[in-house]
């Protein structure tokens, strides 16, 4: 198998996503890179949803981490009769693909995954672990390829000498972004704001572009609706955690007033990936609240006098009245028309991050 990372930033590699080998997984530590390349390394499935709730990992890495977590399960029931193996599989589905509340309809899909790979390798008569490990490598593999194929469409809307805002950290998609925006000969200029707390934007998206050698500029949170019309910002873009199928997206709070700025200066936003069959509309979606003692910090000071409470939704919500439209795998998609995304080739258990 041709691995589709190929050319893409450290960052993005398979194995500094989340990886197993010998009854551990090993997940890079997205919280403190690039400042430091440390990895935690899980000794059980429970340690690897709780690396997923405190954002070891964030963005599409929970899902590898989910599907390397399942492979570790099997690891550790290794020794378990079939119906208590596959008793213990089941119980750590749940633990991992709940670990966190606003994405865990699609890692639901990731487990469940885990669950029919597992199946067919006790029928076959093979080791489990190595099954769900080699079929989350694959997966990977297979939405790397489908990605590269949105950044086609993404980029097909950046002008030449453009330049792009981006939103928190869209994964795989900024690597590809990077890739194809060479292939069309464009020459475009990336915008990141930090996104606080953790500084995805600043530590993640803007390493992954300059580590792929490009000319990306950041800025703090409170500065994208000036920026816009200052540096002359011809298109934003971000991922999202989901989208609905009524055109609601649900990302990374701080996205719904860059989408607002947007529409303001006359600039268009695209989001993408794909809607959520599994959620029609925007009351299905549970807005996950963090900490909020982490507001009160930048990175590991804090800034507040004692006694100074925060607040911390993870996400927003960006109406589809801000979307100009969502990119597919398949294309461009009107956010009030995403029905039309799912066609007999849809898969259910695609996630494009």
């Amino acid at each position: 198998m041709e691995r589709a990372d190929k050319d893409l930033a450290f960052l993005l590699r398979y194995e500094n996503v989340a990886w197993y080998e010998n009854g551990k997984v090993r997940i890079l530590d997205r919280r403190i890179y690039p400042r430091r390349v440390e990895f935690v390394e899980c000794d059980n499935h429970k340690e690897v949803a709780k690396a997923i709730t405190d954002m070891v990992t964030q963005s599409g890495g929970p899902y590898v981490a989910a599907g390397m977590g399942m492979a570790l399960a099997a690891y550790e029931a290794r020794n378990k009769n079939e119906r208590d193996f596959m008793e213990y599989l089941e119980k750590a589905a749940y633990t991992l693909s709940h670990a966190r509340p606003t994405t865990s309809e699609n890692m639901i899909n990731v487990t469940n995954s885990a669950l029919r790979i597992a199946k067919d390798a006790l029928n076959e008569g093979k080791r489990v672990d190595e099954a769900i490990f080699n079929s989350v490598i694959e997966v990977s593999n297979n939405k790397y390829n489908k990605i590269s194929k949105v950044a086609n469409f993404l980029v097909g809307n950046f002008p030449n000498k453009g330049t792009v805002m981006t939103q928190c950290f869209a994964e795989t998609i900024v690597g590809f972004m990077v890739l194809e925006s060479r292939k069309q000969n464009k020459d475009i200029k990336y915008i990141c704001p930090e996104t606080r707390p953790y500084l995805q934007g600043a530590r993640l998206t803007a390493s992954v572009i300059r580590d792929m050698g490009e000319d990306v500029t950041v800025i703090t949170d409170n500065m994208p609706g000036y920026t816009i019309k200052t540096k002359n910002v011809d298109v934003f873009t971000s991922a999202a955690d989901v989208i609905t199928v009524d055109g609601h997206v649900v990302n990374k709070v701080g996205t719904f007033q860059i989408a607002l700025a947007a529409h303001y200066w006359g600039i268009p936003y695209f989001v993408t990936g794909a809607p959520n069959p599994k959620h029609p509309g925007i009351e299905s979606v549970k807005i996950e609240e963090r900490d909020p003692e982490q507001v009160l910090y930048h990175l590991d000071t804090k800034a507040t006098m004692e006694g100074v409470k925060g607040y911390y939704p993870a996400f927003d919500i960006t109406p589809p009245q801000l979307c100009s439209g969502v990119v597919t795998d398949k294309g461009i998609f009107s956010p009030f028309d995403l029905n039309s995304y799912f066609d007999a080739d849809y898969n259910p258990n695609d996630i494009l991050v």
